[in-house]
């Protein structure tokens, strides 16, 4: 019998085992996995990764706690650690290979991957016990995972000595980011560590880590994106994915939307968007593969009589204009057309239910833009003299185009509408004043009239209309958001009202005519939410929730996006936004900087998926509205002319050193990525700045200017002298523009780069992104470069946008982990 002093030791020994236990746990949640091997120390490349294997129990070691990381592993290993990973069962048969016996520990891993054909032996021999070569491992783990061909063009020193059994396999590896090498070394054997790594970089490949939301969430289209009602309210179409493939979908008034019908099939095309043209028939644009040769179709509501209106080869389709309420054209809409010539738009009349088509007005030459009146009478067009503007005009179509206005280059003055009464125009002007105004112009006295409104801090965005009042409700400028100014009492009753019943973070848009109707309809958003769709019925004053855009998107999941400014190397103040990841603190933090594309064009407020993307995976997202945006006065704009990679990317450097200035930033952990002008802007950071930048990503951008200007779509010919001088003439400019090529200065680039680009896209030819990797390559730099046959100017279809990003959080994560 023990003594009770004996007793009493036995328990204290308990109880520090189990206190220690509790710490060890503890110290597991806050810091991340324990590492359980003593030959396996912290620092150890594949340390992270047999730590969470053994976790999960997916590997183990010796009893004596060690895992011999360098020791090679066999092909019987390999099956039961990939038979763990993968949550295989158990086998139909076990005597699969004769040199692996029933009772070998091996025997049911081994026989049930080969059940699933992710296995194979040589004359039904496995030989459990030889060691795994690195190319045998890429086909375990290519066949295991499922991984398919995702478009990166990727590049082997030692490609040439690959198996070609294993050649496309080793290939999958490197697409994926299981492996960086430039040099694979097929042949040698894979150790216990390195089988680890992959085998863990596999695993995340299908798998988010806690707290992060899945990347189909941010990416999936909504039901709701794109929907219109029928003119007579009596149906509801909308696009919806289908089968990876966007198709119109229709439902009655008072039906249940998840009874809709979908009313077309279309699939070697993509819907870009539609509109009803009668309450029978719908009205829908595709084009293939992102060529933007856009083709007009027609299709009855119930799915009937679809037709192609446009059915050209290389011919672009442009929607203008609904004519059926004129009764000489009860069947006809107006649209341009480049068929007679790829430069050119003429002007045409199409009817929907024959297809026929009759020409209205033939392009002279130098007209980029039509307009018609508010009874559908074309009297207006734009043309240009190769750098200024002319605003051509006539009063009846019975007579000729004469010129009232010359707008000169760095002027805008852009009609929006006719007056109710078409006896003046409408127009968005900044000529003798810096930003874009709303005002009259007088086309009997061929002047500019009265200012309607200005806003000294920003240009007029856009207006509000109301044709069954003939008034201008308000006008829509941006500053940090969209703000309205109001010219209708009633519409600002209106939008008060609404304002009061929505949270305060929310700001809408109102769908569709908003006066005098008693019920609107209505969408809001913030930066934290798609928003969701309402209906407000003016007389009772309530406001009813119709139906959540993207209803799987959480609110608190998200991160808030912040208005921010700092001041330029020059003097300039450069407005942007903010991005933090949620609950990782304010300090030291990996961050992504996202130029936006145009360059004419600006970021604004509001719910961006890709911004939300990074800001979940961990990165701060640092926009910014660099000279030359838009929005900001013509003074802002024009400061951008030939400005590519010089004051402009001077911009964008002094927003990321303001960022480390202020201790956001890791100063050793920032990318920047962006999409057409944004992916130049990602080139010339990593080639202008090498120091700054850890990684770099261009979408499509341009490598050389003087390319770039040489392969533009033939319809931006008109534009052409206009080009030269927002980016640069090739004969007058060309030091300049070789200077700020980076095609022609890839000797300056440190970082790694991931390429992506679509084959087909008109604006940025392949050709810029083939150039610059090639030229890396040469220098012996590898460059990951994803190419998708059926795009063009950005990936649209479901699957590619998810190789896409896929690709994208491996290489940021790679590159921009401590």
């Amino acid at each position: 019998m023990k003594s009770p002093l004996l007793k009493l030791f036995y328990v204290l020994l308990v109880v520090a085992l189990l206190s220690n236990i509790v710490t060890i746990a503890s110290a597991s949640e806050k810091e991340g996995p324990i590492q359980g091997y003593r030959d396996v120390p912290k620092d150890h490349y594949a340390s992270k990764e047999i730590a969470m294997l053994s976790q999960r129990g997916i590997i183990q070691g010796n009893t004596d706690g060690l895992f011999k990381p360098d020791d090679e592993v066999t092909r019987g290993v390999t099956a039961q650690w990939l038979s763990k990973a993968l949550k295989l069962g158990y086998p139909a048969s076990l005597k699969g290979f004769t040199d692996v016996p029933e009772k070998s520990e091996f025997a049911v891993a081994i026989n049930v991957l080969a059940e699933k054909k992710i296995i194979q032996g040589d004359q039904g021999l496995f030989s459990p016990n030889a060691p795994l070569t690195r190319e045998q491992m890429a086909s375990l783990l290519v066949r295991a995972f499922q991984l398919k061909d995702n478009g990166m063009n990727v590049l082997f020193k030692d490609e040439g000595i690959l198996s070609d059994s294993h050649y496309n396999d080793v290939i999958r590896l490197k697409q994926y980011f299981l492996t960086n090498q430039v040099e694979f070394m097929p042949k040698d054997k894979v150790t216990r560590a390195q089988l680890a790594l992959f085998l863990y970089r596999a695993i995340m490949i299908g798998e988010t880590e806690s707290g992060q939301v899945p990347l189909e969430d941010f990416l999936r289209g909504s039901d709701l994106g794109s929907y219109e009602v029928s003119p007579d309210g009596k149906y509801t179409a909308f696009l919806k994915q289908n089968d990876n493939q966007q198709q119109i979908f229709v439902y009655k008034k008072n039906q249940d939307k998840k009874d809709a019908v979908k009313i077309t099939d279309i699939k070697d095309r993509s819907i870009v968007d539609f509109t009803w043209f009668n309450n029978d028939t719908i009205l829908y644009m595709t084009n293939k593969g992102g060529d933007e040769d856009y083709h007009l179709h027609s299709i009855n509501a119930d799915g009937s009589s679809d037709k192609d209106l446009t059915p050209f080869d290389n011919v672009r389709a442009e929607y203008l204009e609904n004519m059926s309420y004129d009764p000489s054209h009860p069947n006809d809409i107006l649209i341009s057309m480049n068929k007679r010539n790829r430069e050119l738009f003429d002007l045409f009349t199409l009817n929907v239910k024959t297809g026929e088509f009759q020409i209205m007005e033939g392009n002279p030459g130098n007209v980029t833009r039509w307009m018609t009146d508010l009874y559908g009478d074309v009297r207006l067009a734009v043309a240009t003299d190769g750098i200024d503007k002319k605003i051509l005009y006539r009063d009846s179509t019975s007579q000729k185009f004469e010129p009232i206005l010359t707008v000169k280059f760095g002027d805008e003055f852009n009609p929006i509408m006719f007056s109710f009464d078409n006896t003046q125009l409408y127009a968005l002007s900044n000529i003798g004043r810096d930003k874009l105004a709303l005002v009259k112009y007088n086309l009997n006295t061929k002047t500019i009239g009265d200012t309607i409104y200005e806003n000294p801090d920003a240009d007029i965005k856009d207006i509000i209309v109301s044709y069954k009042k003939r008034a201008i409700l308000a006008v829509k400028y941006e500053t940090d958001k969209v703000y309205y100014a109001y010219l209708d009492k009633e519409y600002e009753q209106l939008r008060k009202e609404i304002e009061s019943q929505l949270p305060s973070n929310q700001q809408f848009a109102i769908v569709g005519n908003p006066l005098p109707e008693t019920k609107v309809t209505l969408r809001s958003y913030s930066d934290k939410s798609p928003g969701a769709y309402y209906f407000y019925d003016r007389k009772t004053k309530q406001l009813e929730k119709y139906a959540d855009i993207k209803p799987w998107i959480k609110e608190e999941d998200m991160a808030e996006m912040k208005p921010i400014s700092y001041n330029s190397r020059d003097g300039l103040t450069i407005h942007g936004y903010l991005t933090m990841p949620k609950n990782v603190g304010l300090q030291n933090l990996p961050v992504v900087v996202l130029p936006h594309g145009g360059p004419w064009s600006r970021d604004s407020w509001g719910f961006d998926p890709e911004v939300q993307l990074l800001a979940n995976r961990g990165y701060a997202v640092l926009q910014m509205n660099f000279r030359g945006s838009t929005g900001y006065g013509k003074q802002f704009l024009n400061a951008g002319n030939k400005q590519w990679g010089q004051a402009m990317q001077n911009d964008i450097t002094d927003g990321v050193q303001w960022l480390i200035n202020l201790g956001i930033a890791d100063p050793k952990r920032i990318a920047i990525y962006g999409a057409s002008y944004g992916g130049y802007a990602a080139l010339a950071g990593v080639t202008y700045t090498p120091q700054l930048y850890a990684a770099g990503v261009d979408y499509m951008g341009p490598s050389s200017l003087f390319t770039f200007l040489n392969s533009m779509p033939a319809y931006w010919e008109p534009d052409r002298q206009i080009m030269y001088q927002q980016v640069g003439d090739p004969n007058k400019d060309k030091e300049m523009m070789e200077a700020n090529s980076p095609l022609l200065h890839v000797d300056k680039i440190q970082a790694p780069i991931l390429f992506a680009q679509g084959v087909n896209d008109p604006r940025v030819n392949k050709k810029e992104s083939d150039q610059m990797v090639m030229a890396l390559r040469q220098r012996g730099i590898d460059s990951n470069y994803m190419i998708k046959q059926d795009e063009g100017h950005g990936f649209y279809k479901f699957e590619n946008q998810i190789d896409f990003y896929n690709a994208l959080l491996k290489f940021l994560n790679i590159h921009l982990s401590k």
